[in-house]
């Protein structure tokens, strides 16, 4: 693997032991404050490099495969890509950006359950043998552009949440792997492997149980057809947190000890992406207009209104939205909530709030009724866990500007990647020193990536 790519358009601040993320926020933000308003985000490195050594104490011998399409920022793929971390890539784009690290194609697999013909065959060009599939429609267009596909069965796991009957499912049943391996047999395709998914909003990890016992008949019924079935993928729906993914391990690792041992040869992977990136970022945001509301239209509908009529209300507009980092707030709750980086009295009156995109869209709503002090135009707000979802391709709406990005890494996660053997001559180029007391005028190379 080359490492690091030569011409990166970005550096890595190297905080001395008295330096905080916070100080980097607050130089920021005073930066901005005199050059422009522009949103911008801070991003640790070494929230990377540790998430990796809590799952190789935890999941090990699991191997990590990231979804790139969670955050695609050169930091995190070439943090990721040293880390010895593979990639799961859900279009060319991604393959081409993962390949530009150098990373092996048996590194990369092919994971969109609705893939386009032409990025197929670029996959077949590139070497990237590994897909996903889940019916007979995507495995004959498989066939047709990529013989030398080896394909991992994707299948179906109960949907027992709620929050996910009105989402889209992808994923075949145990019935239908019948159908699909007699198919690929007439074709001349190799099947390898089963994938599934738990969501990481499910609170039942029996799923777990029903889904690795669902993944044991497939590969059981594989031999009848004479396949050679060496992967297993468990998927995402990782949330970051330590004690869900001992949960998890604690749940799956006696059936893998059963259904898929070491002397089996079965690889069992997974795609841990928000468990890597979420909380390695933070976006700081500005207010760029204000006006009053009425109450009742901040209210969720439902709640009793029992503020005094002569409280204020408050709307702010901020210079980021849905159509910017705030993307995944069209299909899910926001997962963080905005705190207030100016300083105010602990007995400061607090305001019933709502924030807004800069669109105005009637969609473009990202709180939809928070308490925050009265706040003034030029203020600045603060939303942590903004690493996954949220830093992919340009919005093309307007002329929405994409946040810069401040990428940083304490001294001990550096050593502990040099420590792990990771810290390459290469590598070393992207850091710089940032001291103690951070002072950084406008042409210090303090790290942007547009």
């Amino acid at each position: 693997m080359k490492g690091f790519l030569e011409d990166a358009n970005y550096s890595i601040g190297l905080l001395d032991e008295g330096a905080t993320l916070a100080d980097v926020i607050d130089n920021c933000i005073y930066e901005h404050t005199h050059t422009g308003k522009r949103a911008f985000y801070v991003g640790d490195l070494g929230k990377l490099v540790k998430k990796n050594i809590q799952w190789q104490n935890v999941m090990a011998p699991i191997k990590p495969f990231y979804p790139v399409r969670c955050n695609s920022t050169p930091g995190v793929l070439e943090i990721l890509g040293t880390l010895g971390v593979g990639f799961a890539c859900s279009s060319k784009s991604e393959m081409a950006l993962v390949q530009d690290l150098g990373i092996s194609p048996e590194n990369i697999i092919y994971t969109n359950p609705c893939k386009q013909a032409s990025q197929i065959k670029y996959a077949a060009k590139a070497g990237i043998n590994i897909m996903t599939c889940d019916n007979d429609i995507e495995l004959k267009k498989i066939a047709r552009n990529h013989p030398n596909a080896k394909l991992l069965l994707h299948i179906a796991t109960e949907d027992i949440t709620a929050d996910e009957e009105m989402n889209m499912k992808f994923g075949t049943t145990l019935k239908n792997c019948r159908h699909l391996m007699e198919c690929a047999k007439e074709l001349g395709v190799q099947i390898v492997g089963v994938k599934f998914h738990v969501s990481g909003s499910c609170k039942e990890l029996q799923m777990y149980i029903h889904a690795i016992s669902d993944a044991r008949c497939v590969f059981d019924m594989a031999e009848e057809f004479g396949f050679k079935m060496n992967m297993l993928d468990i998927g995402g729906g990782f949330t970051g947190s330590e004690l869900q993914l001992e949960e998890v391990n604690h749940v799956i690792r006696p059936l893998l000890d059963v259904y898929f041992p070491k002397e089996s040869g079965v690889n069992v992977i997974a795609e841990p992406g928000f468990y890597y990136v979420s909380s390695a970022f933070t976006l700081a945001v500005n207010i760029i207009a204000k006006k009053t509301a009425e109450y009742d239209k901040l209210l969720p509908s439902g709640v009793e209104q029992t503020r005094n009529d002569d409280e204020p209300v408050f709307t702010y507009y901020i210079n980021d939205g849905v159509y910017g980092s705030f993307a995944s707030k069209l299909s899910e709750k926001l997962n963080t909530i905005p705190e207030v980086h100016k300083k105010y009295k602990e007995d400061e009156p607090l305001f019933a709030s709502s924030l807004w995109g800069p669109s105005c869209d009637e969609l473009d709503q990202i709180v939809e009724n928070c308490l925050l002090p009265e706040l003034s135009v030029g203020d600045w707000l603060i939303f942590g866990n903004m690493g996954s979802g949220t830093l992919g391709e340009q919005s093309t709406f307007n002329d929405y500007q994409r946040p810069l990005i401040y990428y940083m890494m304490s001294f001990s996660d550096w050593d502990e990647m040099q420590d792990a053997g990771i810290a390459s001559d290469t590598l070393m180029k992207n850091f710089f020193f940032v001291p103690s007391c951070i002072q950084l005028s406008p042409e210090d190379r303090f790290s942007t990536a547009a």
